[in-house]
């Protein structure tokens, strides 16, 4: 079964956060069954940390949780709903979660994972309030699955096309490490086996994609975000 809406009084299976007075963050629960959202309404609306609100208030919602036994269709369904109001953090709480539901949760925008086995209230308060924060939990077996997935992406999709999961292409990225290294456009072009015409062409696109100004802020962009 997937989840449903309801709220915070348990007339229903949802419950509502957002940001709420005194500093406390807004939280909206959707769960796929009425036990479930009893359950989770019990361990958040005790904490001065948290404010429920009704569902009709949901779309104000800092973090919303979905609690479910397993990533369904109709939980897919919620998750990409969910998605689309940018203003609200998504996290899932599930009884089972199975290794093909990683991809899935990652195209869904899902910023953390709790399994419901070790939900208790210090790790679900730990959880709206690292999502409130703009952080992402995961359990650590996912953590390594996630890199591991990434890993594989990077090495099967993207190495053989030339590209990186950065901004920049392997070729930009190697160009742009020779200007910081002092090489000119004529070195650089030996050093790669590609012509002055195609080392300024090249260049030339990273500064206008980026808006640089020139090969030294070119060099600091890529040097600050890491891509070099």
């Amino acid at each position: 079964m997937g989840a449903r809406t309801g709220t915070a009084t348990g007339t229903g299976t949802a419950a509502g956060v957002g940001t709420g007075t005194g500093g406390r963050v807004t939280v909206a629960v959707y769960a796929e069954d009425l036990i479930l959202q009893t359950g989770m309404i019990h361990q958040l609306r005790t904490r001065p940390e948290i404010e429920l609100i009704p569902e009709a208030e949901a779309d104000r919602a800092q973090v919303s949780l979905v609690v479910v036994d397993m990533v369904d269709d109709q939980t897919v369904q919620l998750l990409h709903r969910l998605q689309r109001n940018t203003s609200t953090r998504t996290g899932l709480v599930v009884g089972f979660f199975e290794s093909g539901a990683l991809q899935t949760m990652i195209e869904c925008g899902v910023a953390a994972v709790l399994r419901r086995g070790e939900a208790d209230q210090d790790r679900l308060i730990h959880l709206v309030k690292a999502m409130a924060n703009g952080e992402g939990v995961l359990p650590g077996d996912l953590l390594g699955k996630l890199l591991d997935h990434v890993s594989s992406l990077q090495r099967t999709v993207l190495d053989p096309r030339g590209l990186t999961l950065s901004t920049l292409t392997a070729r930009e990225a190697e160009m742009i490490r020779l200007v910081s290294e002092g090489y000119d456009t004529a070195e650089i072009a030996r050093k790669t086996s590609y012509s002055e015409r195609t080392v300024k062409n090249v260049l030339h696109e990273v500064a206008t994609r980026l808006d640089l100004r020139n090969r030294a802020h070119a060099v600091g962009y890529a040097m600050r975000h890491g891509l070099i």
